[in-house]
């Protein structure tokens, strides 16, 4: 197949991986990709926001598939362009990537189709979202009800920083107040064709930018799978899918089916334990970012075909997806000064030395080529990833790979899958 992969980040540069590891030799592009996604994929100028742009462009060059990475071309309605012109295209048309976009919508849906999550105030005015704080109290949690590239979130005791979380984002639009949940979190991604759900495996990332889950929010800052403390509470793994699919997954998708918006593509699950069961904290219309970096590595069913059969509606006829019993871990590497405010433009080395460990690959979040150098172009620059058949053999290939690479002022997390090890 001729497929066209739209993102710039770790997360596309995933997928491109994982398509070429198919036995079948795919031709593979990407719009506009980075520099390491550009070692695996042909990179073409297209504009992946605009949805004439993409459509002409898969039209003109016979692309079979498109696969859409970020949120931002879902929402701006490049799924549905394609699939207007006949293009397969793996990703929710305008109105149901609101699930993502919106999150006033993503609760109405929930609350619709019986999806255990929790309470929620939607705040148009200061007025109304420090009544909503002050019903709900501390810890306290407003998120930007549109889109925020990861940085729509805040969760903390300061009532006056919630406050002013909100001040920057209601002048754009809305604000939603939720109350807190406690327990642990855990991300599952299914794919969907608008009808059949077919869940992949569990992955837990970790957003916080310190060790300890101190510091700020970030949009990930390592990940691991697959998660055998689940067993613990729901008898084994597959007990929590299960569980998860049929109380979850497969009500939003008929939920939305029956709101005029199918849901074709990635629907990702943001979840969490708490005494009373499992919650949802949130959706994501796309593959999540950086658990899809771990989640692939351990995938043995060929990805094209599961991603075109979403696209064509046959999913149903397709096996259920495959795992490999290796542990994935990986590791964030960020720029100075993340997530706040990133220096960019330092260069980086080592790669090589780095992806020589054996069971290591490093997927590219935001590098270039400056000449003869690769530099870092964004806050999250590298995700390192280690394969292994124990959680502390995956852990010490990660990080005896971080330790060979170098960007000056770079940081990351030492505890990524800590516990589990």
């Amino acid at each position: 197949m001729k497929i066209l992969v739209l993102g710039s980040g770790a997360r596309e540069h995933a997928l491109v991986l994982a398509l070429r590891s198919d036995s079948e030799r795919h031709e593979i592009l990407a719009a506009p990709g980075n520099a390491g996604i550009g070692r695996h994929a042909t990179l073409v100028d297209v504009d992946m926001l605009d949805p004439r742009a993409v459509t002409e462009f898969a039209q003109e060059n016979d692309v079979d598939l498109v696969v859409i990475g970020p949120e931002a071309p879902l929402v701006e309605g490049v799924a549905d362009a394609l699939r207007e012109r006949g293009i397969p295209a793996f990703g929710p048309g305008k109105q149901a990537a609101q699930l993502e976009g919106s999150k006033a919508f993503a609760k109405r849906i929930m609350q619709n189709a019986g999806v255990p999550t929790g309470r929620a105030t939607h705040a148009h005015t200061i007025a109304e979202t420090v009544a909503a704080l002050d019903e709900f109290g501390a810890p306290y949690v407003v998120k930007a009800d549109g889109l925020a590239a990861g940085k729509g979130v805040i969760v903390t005791d300061d009532r006056d920083a919630a406050l002013a979380h909100a001040e920057t984002y209601l002048p754009k639009g809305s604000v939603l107040v939720e109350e807190f949940l406690s327990g642990p979190e855990v991300s599952l991604f299914f794919l969907s064709d608008g009808d059949t759900v077919r869940p992949l495996t569990p992955a837990q990332d970790f957003k916080r930018a310190l060790d300890g889950d101190e510091g700020p929010n970030t949009g990930g800052m390592g990940a691991y799978s697959p998660l055998p403390w689940l067993a613990d509470r729901f008898g084994s793994v597959q007990g929590f899918v299960d569980e998860v699919t049929e109380q979850i997954a497969k009500p939003v998708v008929r939920e939305l089916d029956r709101d005029g918006s199918p849901f074709i593509g990635l629907l990702y699950a943001g979840l969490i334990i708490t005494e009373q069961g499992v919650r949802v904290i949130e959706f994501n219309a796309r593959f999540g970012d950086p658990e899809t970096q771990i989640v692939l590595p351990r995938l043995t069913t060929p990805l094209a075909g599961l991603l075109m059969a979403a696209a064509n509606g046959t999913l149903e006829d397709e096996p259920a997806p495959s795992f490999r019993d290796d542990v994935a871990v990986t590791v964030v590497l960020a720029s100075e000064g993340y997530p706040a405010s990133s220096v960019t433009g330092r260069e980086i080395t080592g790669l090589d030395d780095a992806e020589s460990i054996e069971g290591v690959h490093v997927t590219h979040a935001a590098t270039a080529h400056d000449g003869d150098r690769l530099i870092a172009t964004g806050g999250r620059v590298l995700n390192v990833v280690a394969l292994g058949s124990t959680f502390a053999e995956a852990r010490e290939r990660a990080y005896a790979a971080i330790d060979r690479i170098g960007l000056e002022g770079g940081q990351f997390r030492t505890d990524i899958a800590a516990r589990v090890a």
